[in-house]
């Protein structure tokens, strides 16, 4: 395979894969050989080759035949350091610290990182009250400058945002500062790494990849939790980009204080910045999601009709989270194109019965703390933290009877979602509010309002 034709294969790739995965990964390949069906390539680090191969070896494969190479496979390679000729001086250089910081910066640009989704970005994020100071603080720490919190730390339940938010941070950096080195992993990637690098006794250009980074990003940081030498090289990770005053994002899916079995170093870290939460969708963000999809769906499915009132019906029956609510309209606007009718309330009920029906009064246990704190003016992180005072006790116990009467989690799952608190505790909160509902009106008139409010 000739120069040329790698770099027509390079410009294809360029337009499949995108600008930032191809000059991330693309760009650092060198061919080297097509022989009996395998075309081998080199790269810099077996970590790239590793990523390369997993995530863009199909696409490479694909654009080889496509361009006419007979292949069935490819490699990645690292290159041996070739031997000194006999004779030859084996002294280092005068210049070595100069050449070992070049290796350093090259081995930047091969950035163990997760490929970022296109859809994923400021402009496709739906805000609205529950996840207003999420955004805000996203849109801060994305628009660069001085680090003003570090690190930032979002946390919610599953299809809340935190992912598109972390998504449309990358983005937004890249835009604005192309030359910053940003990446984005999930935590079940970076223990991966880190596994493949003792495995290969390669630590110190693990070392040197991760801690010589601009921005790092970590998902579901919770995943590392209980995995002790893990954990151990995130925190030191961790402290050596904070002295550099890089800046660190974290998501999980809860508070740093109810992640179990996080180290409480790491704990105390990952709260020296901001943390913010990402509440239970509201009524009017659900309806916002649905207004800004189906404008997407209608250019799509040209000339389909959706009647008035069907959005609203969904906002208000699935409510519990935004993935599943764009599923069910993705699967409404294709079925209504194959069938060929338009979206009309009755088509909707009948083609998302399975949906309606497992959306049917689902309470959530996050949703009640969240009502709860807002309900007795407290702070959502003292309702399910360690303080004992009556101000904050009683609303607690309350809480654990919504959730008991009003969620079917059982009483050890109720009490892991208020700070990892034992069964027992929960099983005395219930029957202390049970007691003084009988006799106690205010407590009977909070009981029936939260519930009301709930099941509305």
């Amino acid at each position: 395979m000739t120069d040329d034709t790698w770099g027509r294969i390079r410009e294809e790739l360029l337009n499949s894969v995108g600008r930032n995965n191809y000059k991330n990964w693309i760009e650092p390949l060198e061919f080297s050989d097509l022989r009996n069906g395998v075309a081998t390539f080199l790269v810099p680090t077996n970590f790239m080759g590793n990523w390369v191969s997993r995530n863009f070896g199909d696409q490479i494969l694909h654009q080889l035949a496509k361009a006419g190479q007979k292949v069935s496979r490819v490699e990645f390679l690292v290159p041996r350091p070739q031997k000194p000729k006999v004779g030859e001086s084996t002294e280092l250089p005068e210049n070595e610290p100069a050449m070992k910081q070049a290796a350093a910066a090259k081995a930047v640009g091969d950035l163990p990182g997760a490929p970022l989704d296109a859809r994923f970005t400021f402009d496709s994020f739906v805000v609205g009250k529950p996840n207003e100071l999420a955004h805000a603080a996203a849109r801060r720490v994305a628009e660069g400058g001085p680090v003003t919190f570090n690190p930032l730390f979002l946390y919610g339940g599953v299809g809340l945002g935190k992912t598109h938010l972390m998504h449309a941070i990358a983005w937004e950096m890249q835009k604005q500062q192309p030359e910053l080195r940003v990446v984005y992993l999930s935590a079940e990637q970076f223990m991966y790494r880190f596994v493949q690098a003792l495995r290969d006794k390669q630590m110190m250009d693990f070392k040197q990849l991760f801690r010589s980074v601009d921005v790092l990003m970590v998902d579901d940081v919770q995943f590392i939790a209980g995995k002790d030498s893990t954990q151990e090289e995130f925190f030191h990770t961790f402290n050596a980009l904070v002295d550099q005053n890089k800046q660190i994002i974290i998501s999980a899916d809860r508070a740093p204080v109810e992640i179990k079995d996080l180290e409480e170093r790491i704990k105390s870290r990952l709260q020296c910045g901001l943390v913010v939460d990402l509440h239970p969708t509201d009524y009017e963000l659900r309806l916002g999601v649905l207004q800004q999809k189906v404008e997407h769906y209608r250019q799509q499915y040209q000339g389909l009709v959706i009647v008035d009132g069907v959005l609203e019906f969904l906002a208000h029956r699935i409510s519990t989270n935004v993935r599943v609510l764009e599923g069910a309209l993705m699967r409404l606007f294709a079925f209504a194109s194959l069938v060929g009718r338009e979206i009309t309330l009755e088509l909707t009920q009948d083609c998302l019965a399975d949906i309606l029906r497992a959306s049917d009064r689902k309470v959530t246990v996050e949703e009640i703390q969240r009502l709860v704190s807002e309900h007795y003016n407290i702070r959502l992180s003292d309702l399910i933290g360690p303080k004992r005072v009556r101000t904050i006790a009683r609303p607690r116990q309350v809480a654990m009877y919504l959730a008991k009467q009003l969620t079917s989690r059982s009483l050890p799952e109720i009490g892991r979602r208020f700070g990892g608190r034992d069964h027992t505790t929960v099983m005395h909160g219930v029957r202390r509010i049970e007691e003084l509902k009988g006799h106690d009106n205010q407590i009977a008139e909070d009981l029936e309002m939260l519930r009301r409010s709930l099941e509305g």
